[in-house]
């Protein structure tokens, strides 16, 4: 049995299993022995001797309540799920409704919930709208709705008081790492894109706008986030706060581009701006032949496939960091250089046959 400091045996809810971010922490979490681990998604998935899967449909209060309702062991909540939608407005209701729906099924049932851990990003900051201030800190004002991200966080603040239970918002960049199926994921871009781009015996070139080939940015690496988050949510000095979480560097496109073009034995010409949604619209047939030819594990071109993430992260023309300093004063010191992420993650999806 595995205790905390309290005699209570610690259970992580991972909400949002199996997306880039719910993947990695539980990766993490297993390698932790004092944790038991219940991971919650859409899809399920397969158990194994350290963690148990559910599926359930948070959008809906009633199999939310049936689904959850039945783990009082819960200690820590982890939230990263997330639901698309086309516009900024239509993104609020169903991401608020989600967190509400687990939280109103955990908490009256869960007598040693100790943590709720949010997982929100640059959109607090209005990063997503246009040039922002940076360095983004966590003390900077909200910018004007909609805005799922701060109605979250002004959820968990209302439900949190009078309650013995913290909160703790984590607010990475560009989170990168593996997983398919997801929305948003940088490093799958790059590395279909580039692999698209080598069977064409094309070079590889930045298509996003020319400003942004040259603006300064940052990323933060999926298993360096997963560390923070767990940090965050079992040291008491975090209690109802938020942190920045990011790799510690910076970099360009246009020093960058150069090494993952490198990577892949590819040449680079002059960036291109150019639509990957578009563009790629037609590759389909191109991708499964790919995987015939090289021997690849059978994914989806669906699933290896985000393109309009990757448009909307070239998009940006104007810096986009944040201070990452408050992570460091409350303790957490752990740091990966961005070269070093892109690298390992490309060399990954290589071992694990997601890409040639």
């Amino acid at each position: 049995m595995r205790l905390d400091d309290a005699g209570i045996r610690k259970t992580a809810l991972v909400v949002g299993a199996n997306g880039v971010i719910g993947r990695n922490l539980i990766e993490y979490l297993v390698t932790l022995p004092e944790w038991d681990i219940i991971g919650i998604s859409r899809r399920g998935g397969e158990d194994t001797s350290r963690v148990r899967y559910i599926a359930a449909d948070l959008l809906s209060p009633e199999d939310s309540r049936r689904r959850l309702e039945a783990l009082p062991e819960v200690t820590h909540i982890f939230y990263a799920a997330y639901q698309e939608r086309p516009t900024w407005a239509e993104l609020v209701p169903p991401n608020l409704a989600m967190l509400v729906n687990v939280v109103e099924a955990i908490e009256p049932r869960a007598h040693h919930l100790q943590h709720i851990s949010l997982m929100q990003g640059y959109k607090v900051y209005g990063a997503h709208l246009g040039p922002f201030k940076t360095p983004a800190r966590e003390t900077d004002a909200n910018h004007m709705p909609p805005e799922f991200n701060i109605d979250q966080q002004n959820f968990l603040e209302k439900q949190q008081l009078g309650k013995s239970w913290t909160w703790s918002a984590i607010r990475p960049s560009v989170v990168c790492g593996f997983a398919l199926g997801n929305p948003m994921n940088l490093a799958m871009v790059i590395a279909v894109y580039a692999s698209l781009s080598k069977e064409l015996e094309l070079p590889l070139r930045f298509p996003g706008k020319p400003g942004a080939y040259h603006s300064l940015l940052e990323m933060t690496d999926a298993g360096l986030l997963a560390q923070a988050t767990v940090w965050a949510a079992t040291d008491t000095r975090c209690a109802n706060q938020a942190f920045n979480i990011t790799n510690g560097d910076l970099f360009r496109w246009d020093e960058l581009w150069p090494k993952i073009a490198a990577f892949f034995g590819l040449d680079t010409a002059p960036p291109l701006p150019m639509s990957l949604s578009v563009v790629m619209e037609d590759k389909e047939q191109l991708w499964n032949g790919m995987v015939e030819k090289y021997g690849l594990e059978p994914n989806s071109y669906q699933d290896v496939s985000s393109w309009g993430f990757g448009d909307f992260v070239f998009s940006w023309d104007y810096d986009f960091f944040a201070d990452g300093s408050k992570a460091r004063r409350f303790g957490f010191h752990e740091f990966i250089e961005t070269e070093v992420m892109f690298m390992r993650i490309f060399a990954d999806f290589r071992s694990r046959k997601i890409i040639p």
